[in-house]
């Protein structure tokens, strides 16, 4: 989900268990008892990193969580995420954690948030409109008295209310922390950030949220007479995140490609150019029965395609 505040950005909550998910944290109501205190303390700590120095609880300076022995690696995302107009896309991810023995990864308000986000770590962009979570919690398996594997998901919505733009399409980073609230959220008590502890890692991998494409081809006239010219039109077409369509895709390199009837192998005869509209429109001579399609090998913010397959039959 989509979280587009900083005092928000705990929406997406995954809980950690140890052997088994404690009741509290496999139920996804539990995420709201805690996102308003965990938000306030990845604010205080985002805040420390942007000037002061982290975990501090000097008298001059706001108060700060300590510093939590826990640490993330092996983390693992899809590499490339194709997203049309519409819908949910849950996209699955998993890490490591690694933590001291002294910290109690079976307590209910024990949270782990894992996320993508554009832009720099830390900054107060990276807090708004660039953080993409899941809904859900995760779910942990320990492996170790000082660590477990991870499981989760981002989840991104589509259509009239999108949670991406146009803009936000290509590299996203992955970050993840955890938070021991230690207590301090009870109802009715005053959250003491001091007695909270927090850790939290950007950069630990990355993946391509690519807007999808479309890719049309019609080769005519047929039948035709060996020799003649055949003329090969199509478009090319993207998700547009902001409209909620799919327009054309301007001036794009695109291939042309033949496979011969009883073949399994597709030629490149030709690349051509989309026009501003997507269009794409060429000719090519006649020479025995097969295949044409048009192939678009992508771009960093649009993902690859192939047109299906259009024959053509050769007197």
């Amino acid at each position: 989900m989509r979280i587009r505040a900083t005092v928000a950005a705990v929406s997406g909550a995954l809980a950690l268990s140890a052997l088994a998910v404690p009741t509290a944290q496999a139920d996804g109501s539990a995420a709201s008892t805690y996102r308003a205190d965990v938000a306030k303390v990845k604010e205080a700590a985002r805040s420390a990193a942007s000037g002061r120095s982290a975990f501090s609880t000097a008298a001059d300076e706001e108060p700060m969580p300590y510093k939590l022995n826990a640490s993330f690696s092996n983390f693992k995302i899809a590499k490339t995420v194709k997203l049309g107009t519409t819908g949910q896309v849950s996209v699955p991810l998993s890490f490591t954690l690694t933590h001291g023995a002294e910290v109690d990864i079976t307590a209910d308000d024990f949270l782990i948030d894992a996320y993508i986000y554009r832009g720099s770590f830390n900054t107060a962009t990276t807090a708004s409109e660039n953080e993409l979570y899941g809904e859900d919690f995760a779910t942990c398996t320990a492996t170790s008295a000082t660590a477990a594997t991870c499981k989760g998901d981002i989840d991104i919505y589509l259509g009239e209310d999108a949670e991406i733009l146009n803009s936000q399409a290509g590299t996203w980073r992955a970050a993840a922390n955890a938070v021991a609230l230690n207590g301090q959220a009870a109802p009715g008590g005053d959250l003491d950030i001091t007695k909270v502890g927090f850790a939290e890692k950007g950069g630990l991998a990355t993946t391509l949220l690519q807007r999808a494409s479309k890719l049309t081809v019609n080769a005519t006239p047929e039948p035709v007479k060996k020799g003649k010219t055949i003329t090969v039109t199509g478009k090319l077409t993207r998700a547009n995140w902001d409209a909620v369509n799919y327009g054309g895709y301007a001036t794009q390199p695109v291939k042309l490609q033949f496979r011969k009837n009883g073949t399994s192998t597709y030629t490149t005869i030709k690349t051509i150019k989309t026009t501003t509209r997507g269009d794409l429109k060429t000719t090519v001579k006649a020479t025995a029965d097969g295949f044409f399609r048009y192939v678009f090998a992508g771009t960093t913010t649009t993902s690859p395609v192939n047109a299906a397959a259009d024959f053509i039959d050769v007197k």
